[in-house]
C-alpha cells in the first residue's frame, strides 16, 4: 500500500476530479482538502502510525488554494481561531 501511495504522489500533477465538488468553483474543494490533511495528520499521529498517506491531501490543497489563504489558515490554527473542525 505504501508503494501505491508513493507512486501516486510521484505521478501527481494537479488535483484530480472529486465528485464531491463537481462545479468549476473549487473554493470548497480547497478548504476541505486543507482540513482533511490536518484531520489525517491528527488521526494518524494519535495512532502512532506514519503520516505519509496524508501528503496526498497536502498536495491537492497546495495546488488548489492560493498561498495567502493557506498562510491565513495556518496562522488561525496556531492561534486557535480556525473556523474548521480539525
Amino acid at each position: 500500500m505504501a508503494e501505491d501511495i508513493a507512486t501516486k504522489l510521484q505521478d501527481y500533477r494537479t488535483a484530480p476530479f472529486d465528485a464531491r465538488f463537481p462545479n468549476s468553483n473549487q473554493t470548497r474543494n480547497c478548504f476541505y482538502n486543507y482540513m482533511d490533511y490536518y484531520r489525517c495528520q491528527k488521526s494518524l499521529d494519535a495512532k502512532g502510525v506514519d503520516t505519509a498517506p496524508c501528503d496526498w491531501y497536502k498536495r491537492v490543497y497546495k495546488s488548489l488554494c492560493p498561498i495567502s489563504w493557506i498562510q491565513k489558515w495556518d496562522e488561525q490554527r496556531e492561534a486557535g481561531t480556525f473556523a474548521g473542525k480539525i
